[in-house]
């Protein structure tokens, strides 16, 4: 698929008004016999795909940036070259940007304040991302500054991106893209910052969500379908980190967002393993999606097990687009002595991921777990 298959605040063209203009045919002749019935359409229906994976952490001192240093900064495409055609495939790819990125040259940080190469945002783009979620614990961990950087280096590399803001009057703007001609938008925010205060007088610049309580995300997703989304995900960062299984808030703030009629699909991170996915009344949640790109020093834990989610969209007969086809690929992360990769899983990660993913009857209720 072409890098462009995604257009960030598209204009459609409006077809009825030169409809309009067309002049009407001739009404047939009494003598004329009326033309038989039209077959069945054999089009179907408008879908698209979508895939969403988990979070991106730029981990520094470990093969994961030492394996993509060059000599004029750093290349993270072999990182992610393995599932880039999974990627690429689908009609939209969202992500979860986790980290600011610092200055071209740093200097860089990791883990507890992060501030990372901005080169992973070129290689997020070039494997076929078009969207990015921002809002996270770390959002502000290189301040003010390190945010607008990063959306602006988003921008640079035509990913959209929501949840963290430059400015008021972009907060209150719905982000939404054009997915091949279907409307798509996307809503997210994250349940803390690590203790660091939203800045005074810009308190809009990051999500928030004080969960189970997720009526500004809700509000969100009303002012997105309002502004014409046909389709409304949600991203949500909480709660508890290498744990397998989601909280009781967690699972309250997700129920509460599927309960609403704007929200069609909720993303989960944050947790750094996977977590279960889970259908309720027709729509689908993915609790964790795991790391995507991370060398966590942390073990004991399953951060390299991971997973991409595949949902295709289709309108039904009352107009709504729904999920017709959900899909988990397993996948894990390298670890390698001198370099990082995303692969795909081999037979225990598959089935480690799997049985998680089941836990909370979605492979039951019609999750389809696949090699891609």
């Amino acid at each position: 698929m072409p890098r462009n298959r995604v257009r960030a605040g598209a204009v459609f063209p409006v077809l009825v008004a030169l409809a309009a203009c067309a002049p009407a045919p001739p009404p047939p002749s009494p003598t004329t016999p009326a033309p038989p019935p039209a077959a069945p359409s054999s089009v179907a229906p408008p879908s698209f795909t979508l895939v969403a994976t988990g979070d991106v952490l730029i981990h520094q001192g470990g093969s994961l940036t030492g394996g993509a240093e060059r000599d004029r900064g750093y290349d993270f495409s072999e990182v992610l070259a393995p599932v880039a055609p999974v990627l690429r495939e689908a009609d939209v790819a969202i992500c979860h940007l986790e980290t600011p990125v610092a200055p071209p040259g740093g200097p860089y940080r990791g883990y507890p304040s992060f501030a990372v190469q901005p080169d992973i945002v070129g290689a997020l783009a070039g494997a076929g991302y078009d969207l990015c979620s921002t809002a996270s614990n770390h959002s502000l961990d290189d301040g003010f500054d390190g945010l607008v950087r990063t959306l602006d280096a988003l921008d640079a590399a035509r990913v959209a991106h929501t949840g963290t803001y430059r400015s008021s009057a972009e907060s209150e703007r719905p982000r939404i893209v054009d997915v091949g001609g279907v409307r798509v938008g996307h809503v997210a925010a994250t349940f803390g910052l690590n203790g660091v205060p939203l800045p005074r007088g810009r308190e809009w610049a990051v999500d928030m969500a004080e969960v189970p309580d997720v009526e500004r995300v809700l509000a969100g997703a009303a002012r997105a379908r309002a502004a014409g989304a046909e389709v409304v995900v949600a991203s949500l960062h909480c709660c508890a980190e290498y744990a397998a299984d989601p909280t009781e808030q967690q699972v309250a703030a997700v129920r509460a967002l599927l309960a609403s009629p704007d929200v069609d699909l909720v993303l989960g991170h944050h947790a750094h393993v996977v977590q279960p996915m889970e259908r309720v009344d027709e729509e689908w949640a993915a609790y964790g999606l795991g790391n995507h790109v991370a060398q966590h020093s942390t073990r004991g834990y399953a951060t390299e097990d991971s997973m991409i989610a595949r949902f295709t969209f289709t309108r039904g007969a009352d107009g709504r687009f729904g999920v017709t086809r959900a899909e988990a690929i397993p996948v894990r992360i390298d670890l390698g002595a001198d370099a990082v990769r995303v692969l795909p899983a081999d037979t225990a990660t598959r089935d480690r991921v799997a049985a998680v993913l089941g836990r909370r009857g979605a492979v039951a209720d019609g999750l389809e777990i696949t090699a891609g």
